[in-house]
């Protein structure tokens, strides 16, 4: 009979030792490829995107673009179509000027300036809502034509003071005024003195021969509300591009 020591070792036998069984090793291969959402936490951004994303944005952009220009319009710059020749040789019939509205709100035009201004003597006509923004519009972009509805001159006079011209010569307070802008020899009108209102403006155009302006009746001395702004650069054509300073 076989000793216990000779016999095999079972499993179930307490006094056979058992060696601890290696712990299990588990693995995870790696991709070989891990795409931009593995390590940004979220989908690739899109490099490029197509025309029709553009396309939907289109109008939202037209219409930020709209609204901006129109309170650009309304308070800041306007663009003003000349539509006469009562400004040459400083302005040319057909001429676009930018003029800047901003300015006047904070102090009053000076002598020399040149301004828009609403006819004093014309009524406000009555438009429908839809006519009454198409004309706000182009009259903002400088389309308006309108020769009657808005002047462009140049002031002469401001209030209190006493305009006289002699000869096509004008006088302020007794005193000649020093005129550069003007084309010589064409022009040789008289204007009986005249003492500018209260807060009114005497405007002239610089073709003397050729403006109807505050020494007309259908003129007259312009309110300071009617005032629109001062004119400060001839924007179009590209070839008469030039900045307008008071007395220029």
């Amino acid at each position: 009979m076989a000793s216990p020591s000779d016999r095999p070792g079972r499993a179930d036998d307490p006094t056979v030792p058992v060696a601890p069984a290696s712990p299990v090793q588990h693995t995870e291969e790696l991709p070989q490829d891990r795409s931009a959402e593995s390590f940004s936490g979220g989908p690739p951004e899109e490099e490029h995107r197509g025309p029709l994303s553009f396309l939907k944005e289109l109008p939202g952009l037209i219409i930020i673009a709209l609204v901006l220009a129109l309170l650009i319009k309304s308070f800041l710059v306007q663009a003003f179509y000349i539509p006469s020749e009562s400004m040459v040789p400083t302005l040319r019939d057909g001429d676009r000027v930018l003029v800047n509205k901003l300015i006047l709100s904070v102090r009053d035009p000076r002598r020399g300036e040149i301004v828009v201004f609403e006819n004093p003597r014309l009524q406000e006509e009555d438009r429908n809502p839809l006519s009454a923004v198409w004309h706000w519009i182009t009259e903002g972009l400088g389309f308006s034509v309108d020769p009657n509805k808005d002047f462009i001159k140049r002031v002469i006079g401001v209030p209190g003071d006493t305009i006289e011209v002699r000869g096509g010569r004008v006088f302020v307070n007794g005193t000649r005024l020093q005129e550069p802008y003007l084309e010589r020899n064409r022009d040789r009108s008289d204007f009986a003195p005249y003492t500018v209102p209260p807060d009114t403006y005497f405007m002239m155009g610089d073709n003397r021969a050729n403006s109807q302006d505050s020494r007309s009746q259908a003129v007259g001395p312009v309110p300071r509300e009617k005032i629109v702004g001062k004119a400060f650069v001839i924007l179009w054509p590209p070839s008469r591009f030039e900045w307008l300073g008071a007395g220029d």
